[in-house]
C-alpha cells in the first residue's frame, strides 16, 4: 500500500479495495471500527498555541466554559453566624467556616477554608505552610460539637468537652489554599454517662487527608 503525504484516506469495513483519496478535509476527524463505537476528536487551537483534545465532542461543552464558572459553590446549611451561636469558640480557635450538610443528631459536614492568613502558618512552617495535624483534629471535633450541641441530642455549650481521640491517621498534608471538608458521624451515644463516640473523616478535593474516632463528653462540669 502506498503512503501519500498530506492526504486523508478512508477505508470501507470488510473491503480490500483501493483506498479512496478525499479531496476535502473532514471538519471533525473520527475513527470507526467494525463492532465498536466511534470516537470523535475535537481539536481546539488557542492563541498561546495550547492544544486540547477531548473524546466524545458533544459532551465537551462544560470544558469550553471558563474555569471560574465551572464549579458551583458549596451549599450553606449553617453560615458562620449560626455556627457562632452554637459553638463557644472564637478567634483564633474557631476552625469551622460553613456547614454544608446536617442530619440532626446524626452527622454534619462542614468546611474550613485554609488560607495563608491563618495565624498558625507563620510558625508551621515559614518556608512550607502546612496545617498542623492537631488543628485538623480540633476542627473536626468542632464539627462534632455542631452535631452534639443541637436540641435533638440535648447538648449544651456550657458542658460540652472534647474527651479523647483514637486511631487518628494523617494521610496527606493540608496546605494554604486548600478547602478542608470534614464529616463527623455519631456512632454511639451513652446519655447516662454523657459520652458520645463519633467517626471523623476529612477530605481535600475528594482525597482523604485525616480520619479518626472521637469521644465527646456532654456531662456536667
Amino acid at each position: 500500500m502506498a503512503v501519500t503525504s498530506n492526504s486523508l484516506l478512508s477505508f470501507t469495513p470488510g473491503s480490500l479495495s483501493q483506498p479512496r483519496r478525499l479531496s476535502q478535509p473532514l471538519p471533525s476527524p473520527s475513527l470507526s471500527f467494525p463492532g465498536s463505537r466511534s470516537v470523535s476528536l475535537k481539536l481546539t487551537h488557542r492563541s498561546n498555541s495550547a492544544l486540547r483534545c477531548s473524546s466524545n465532542a458533544p459532551n465537551s461543552t462544560d470544558n469550553d466554559a471558563p474555569i471560574e464558572t465551572r464549579y458551583p459553590a458549596f451549599p450553606t446549611v449553617m453560615d458562620i453566624n449560626q455556627i457562632r451561636e452554637i459553638l463557644p469558640h472564637r478567634f483564633p480557635f474557631l476552625l469551622v467556616d460553613r456547614v454544608i450538610e446536617y442530619n440532626p443528631g446524626v452527622s454534619a459536614v462542614a468546611i474550613k477554608n485554609v488560607t495563608i492568613n491563618d495565624n498558625f502558618f507563620p510558625g508551621h512552617f515559614p518556608e512550607r505552610p502546612i496545617m498542623p495535624g492537631v488543628l485538623m483534629v480540633e476542627a473536626m471535633a468542632q464539627v462534632g460539637g455542631l452535631v452534639m450541641l443541637q436540641p435533638e441530642v440535648g447538648g449544651s455549650r456550657e458542658n460540652f468537652f472534647f474527651a479523647g481521640i483514637d486511631k487518628v491517621r494523617f494521610r496527606k498534608p493540608v496546605i494554604a489554599g486548600d478547602t478542608l471538608v470534614m464529616r463527623m458521624t455519631l456512632i454511639k451515644l451513652q446519655k447516662r454517662f454523657g459520652i458520645a463516640k463519633m467517626e471523623g473523616k476529612a477530605y481535600v478535593g475528594g482525597d482523604l487527608v485525616c480520619e479518626g474516632e472521637f469521644l465527646m463528653a456532654t456531662g456536667s462540669d
